[in-house]
């Protein structure tokens, strides 16, 4: 039985390295602790490209893609104790087991059952969307649609990555890369928020003014290696890199650590693996660590700084979901200066 809404608009993944599909799907009504979220917005996350590339083997096919999630409830199952129809709330990207070590102590972002939305579960590309009271946190009075869509994956595991995982302080130098998408744009606006000091990569430059009004300090190229500017902008070196590219910024970002410095790892835009000068990692004392996804913890630290006008979401593309395949090539090009958003009907 569905909840009212047939022939939803959809876009489905039904094959690997091909174009999404446009077409239509309903929603049963929610069970156990599962609630049904009616959506304004939802995100594009290059995750959702390279899963279309098959670089997420998991992936059940046909997928609903997409995990960028928030809206009204607008219907709970029968086990739901914290949340009420009509309240406004946001999921992680995924549904976490809830009885792990993990899950247990508060890191479920590490939980190895969880089940991720658009990879085992139909995702965001949808008006309405099922998840479970195990993912979701309320959003706080004062956080627009956009920043409530954008709290778990981009946000929320920034918060994580620099201030959980890198222990940023304030009075910090950091160094960004890819700081011009998605990421990189709110990375600059939690770094600052969080007393950091900013000096953000990119290899658009037309992006350059943007960036600088999003509150980076300094801005250095790409395409070369940027590492000695870096160390002439930071007294020597950066306490912190937050690596969201991979392989072409990797090395340059490694070597405009300080000694003692740390690298966060959020990204990996080309699933090629990189060089470890090993040498000079030890002799630096430099740590370089993994950083996955988000908690509700860290969603609710992002809703924070949202709700305090010190976060907001940066989109230069909202698009209709039935341009979603041009929108994805407008992503691999570059065009797009932060989130590329799409308005769901």
């Amino acid at each position: 039985m569905c909840i009212g809404y047939k022939g939803m608009k959809t876009a489905y993944l039904d094959e690997l390295k091909h174009p999404l599909r446009i077409g239509e799907s309903e929603i049963e009504d929610p069970a156990g602790d599962e609630i049904i979220v009616r959506q304004e917005v939802t995100g594009v996350c290059y995750r959702d490209i390279l899963t279309m590339d098959g670089f997420f083997p998991r992936v059940r096919l046909p997928i609903v893609p997409g995990h960028e999630i928030a809206g009204e409830i607008v219907k709970i199952g029968p086990d739901v104790s914290r949340f009420k129809v009509g309240e406004r709330v946001a999921s992680l990207i995924y549904i976490p087991c809830g009885q792990c070590e993990f899950c247990r102590s508060g890191r479920e972002n590490l939980c190895p059952n969880k089940k991720t939305f658009g990879e085992l579960l139909d995702g965001s590309y949808r008006k309405y969307v099922k998840v479970s009271e195990k993912s979701v946190v309320h959003v706080p009075e004062g956080v627009g649609n956009h920043e409530a869509a954008i709290s778990a994956c981009v946000t929320g595991m920034i918060y994580h990555a620099i201030r959980v995982e890198a222990g940023i302080k304030e009075g910090e130098t950091i160094l960004l890369t890819g700081s011009g998408g998605g990421v990189g744009m709110h990375a600059i606006q939690i770094a600052k928020a969080l007393g950091a000091r900013v000096i953000a990569e990119t290899s658009s430059k037309w992006k350059t003014d943007q960036i600088l009004a999003a509150g980076a300090d300094h801005v250095v190229y790409s395409g070369e290696d940027f590492s000695r500017k870096v160390k002439e902008l930071s007294d020597g070196g950066v306490d912190v890199v937050l690596e969201s590219v991979g392989k072409p910024t990797f090395d340059s970002a490694l070597r405009s650590l300080k000694t003692g410095g740390r690298m966060a790892v959020i990204g990996n835009v080309i699933p090629d693996p990189v060089n470890l000068p090993l040498g000079l990692i030890i002799l630096k004392g430099n740590r370089i660590f993994g950083s996955i996804s988000s908690t509700r913890e860290d969603m609710k630290k992002a809703l924070e700084l949202s709700a305090a006008g010190k976060v907001k979401a940066i989109s230069n593309m909202e698009i209709p979901l039935d341009n979603i395949n041009s929108a994805y090539e407008d992503i691999r090009n570059r065009r797009n200066l932060g989130r590329v958003m799409i308005k769901l009907e």
